[in-house]
């Protein structure tokens, strides 16, 4: 199965995991990998080593130099320490840190091993006491104006994964230069005796409290709508942690905004790594959301929401013209969010000719349709909150922020924090249907009534999911065809418009004219453009084994009665584009 240069390389490096550099325990699973006759495990362990990228660690947990553990964990932070003090080193006082983590298996251990890798090497650690959202480490980061921050975390991964987010000042994901700078100080460490793991109590100081608070009240100064959440304070909200850390904090800020009958999902209240109700803790699952719905129907909730388990991400179900409940998509997620942000600001006469949102490039047109007739500025980014971050920084000054998000379910409603956030976004949704329920409507009828006003679309995201070293040759090969042999038609209609980020240029298909695209780096993107607005983009994840297709279908829609079947006609569209990818 495996060559013998691949068998001789991966054992090499296992081998050197047998010293007493290591402990016991980590000795003993490289051991056992090696006595295996089946080597399957010894080289997904070994054959390379877990990388730092651009936005941190994430990997399946266990010993190996491509796992999650406390070496690959400690190499990443000796690395990150080394940077700090060489980028920071004419800052006047000590350096400081936040470190926060999730609920999974072996997070509070990892988090407690980044803590003291930071004050080994002289640096101040902010360590929360428990686990925290991921947006509230970014919040502290910025409240207690520290110079980096770490998250342990795998977001929705399944209960094997576990990973490590890495932010700077500005409390964003490192971006260039020091995404770069620090990945060659962390390949810098080629042996474990590099690292500083004998912590420096002195400098480690526990926060909770003292961040939730103010965290909480500066949430709540986001309410566009606030007499309308006291009208409809009993708004019947089903909410669900999937197991995670918004069990109770959520709540809190959901009441906070005025809404006092949220209904709990038992079970799923119960904080663990284990996710003990569903096989993935992911928002965007229907199996995930199945016991909320349960819940909703028992009690003919208004709307349910969920959180993933680091609390960045949000899911929603509503009930749709049928009066069954229904997963509502990232887009349209992200499609109301910014209607709400940018109509309610208007209605307030509060817009000023400067306001800007952010969507990233791979979210759904129909947001651009919107910003262009309410005459805000939008800017499209790269996936992944640390470019809407990016934008963020850059626009500071010169323009106000009313919102930003991405398809996969993240949006971020405030400045204060500087990463996806459903401990904000959560509450904004349950007003949205208090201003909707005040107006005679349903998020249903909002969703209707803005695809009469700005054009109708539906978008679906596919991933192909493809692991190990065979599946990620796959997956590249998967891009290179698509370059390679470019779609001429999708269902029938002519492809018009060909974006490569990759080259940072775009092909007109019918002039064959090439112009630059205006990004700050390349990535590996792809986009068709059809003459009848459907667009699709392709990408392999940067944190999982998996290539992403994004479709999504434009029409008009001419009244409320056509909802459903309209509906029908782009399901059955996406499913012949899918056909003709080759991902049916």
């Amino acid at each position: 199965m495996y060559d013998e240069k691949l068998l001789q390389e991966v054992t090499a490096k296992a081998q050197t995991w047998l010293s007493d550099s290591y402990d016991e325990q980590t000795r003993a699973e490289v051991q056992a990998m090696l006595d295996n006759e089946d080597k399957t495990e010894l080289v997904e362990s070994f054959y390379k080593i877990l990388e730092f990228g651009t936005g941190g660690l994430r990997g399946i947990m266990g010993a190996g130099c491509n796992r999650m553990n406390i070496y690959t964990v400690g190499s990443a932070t000796q690395g990150l320490a080394n940077y700090l003090k060489e980028a920071f080193k004419d800052l006047g006082r000590q350096i400081s840190v936040v470190v926060g983590h999730d609920v999974r298996n072996n997070s509070r251990l990892f988090a407690e091993t980044v803590a003291n890798i930071f004050s080994a090497n002289g640096i101040k650690v902010y360590l929360f006491e428990g686990p925290r959202p991921t947006p509230e480490v970014s919040y502290a980061i910025r409240r207690l104006g520290c110079q980096s921050g770490v998250n342990i975390t795998a977001s929705h991964n399944p209960k094997i994964y576990n990973g490590y987010k890495a932010y700077w000042d500005d409390g964003a994901q490192v971006v260039a230069p020091h995404d770069v700078n620090i990945i060659n100080h962390v390949n810098a460490i080629e042996d474990v005796r590099d690292i500083k793991f004998n912590g420096n109590p002195d400098l480690i100081q526990i926060i909770g409290e003292d961040i939730d608070a103010p965290y909480i009240e500066d949430i709540a100064t986001l309410s566009l709508s606030p007499e309308v959440n006291k009208k409809y304070h009993d708004l019947k909200i089903v909410y669900t942690p999937i197991h995670g850390v918004g069990r109770y904090i959520v709540p809190r800020s959901i009441e906070r905004w005025g809404f006092d009958n949220i209904i709990h999902v038992p079970e799923q209240d119960v904080m663990s790594g284990e996710f003990p109700t569903v096989e993935s803790p992911n928002p965007e699952n229907p199996s995930a959301m199945a016991m909320a719905i349960a819940k909703a129907e028992e009690v003919d909730a208004d709307l349910v929401l969920a959180s993933d388990p680091d609390a960045d991400r949000i899911g929603l179900v509503i009930k749709n013209t049928k009066g069954k409940y229904e997963l509502v998509n990232g887009n349209q997620i992200q499609i109301i969010f910014l209607y709400y942000l940018m109509v309610r600001n208007r209605e307030l006469g509060r817009l000023t000719g400067d306001e800007y949102i952010v969507k990233t490039i791979v979210t759904s047109e129909t947001i651009a349709k919107i910003a262009r007739k309410e005459g805000i500025k939008m800017f499209d980014c790269y996936t992944g909150f640390k470019w809407i971050a990016t934008v963020m920084r850059e626009m500071e000054g010169k323009g106000r922020y009313l919102g930003g998000g991405e398809e996969s379910y993240g949006f971020l409603p405030e400045t204060f924090a500087r990463d996806k956030d459903s401990v904000s976004s959560i509450p904004l949704m349950c007003e949205i249907a208090a201003w909707a329920k005040d107006k005679g409507m349903t998020l249903n009828d909002l969703f209707i009534d803005l695809y009469i006003n700005y054009g109708y679309s539906k978008e679906r995201g596919i991933s192909v999911v493809r692991p190990g070293k065979s599946g990620a040759d796959e997956i590249a090969q998967m891009m290179v065809n698509f370059r390679e042999n470019p779609q001429q038609t999708i269902d029938g209609s002519p492809v018009v418009l060909i974006k490569d980020f990759q080259k940072l240029e775009q092909r007109d298909m019918r002039t064959g004219e090439v112009t630059k695209l205006d990004m700050p780096v390349t990535s590996n993107v792809l986009q068709y453009y059809t003459e009848d607005g459907t667009k699709v983009s392709i990408r392999p994840s940067g944190t999982e084994p998996k290539i992403k297709f994004y479709i999504e279908v434009h029409d008009t829609l001419d009244k409320k009665e056509n909802y459903d079947a309209k509906n029908e006609w782009a399901d059955q569209k996406i499913d012949r584009i899918c056909q003709s990818l080759g991902i049916a």
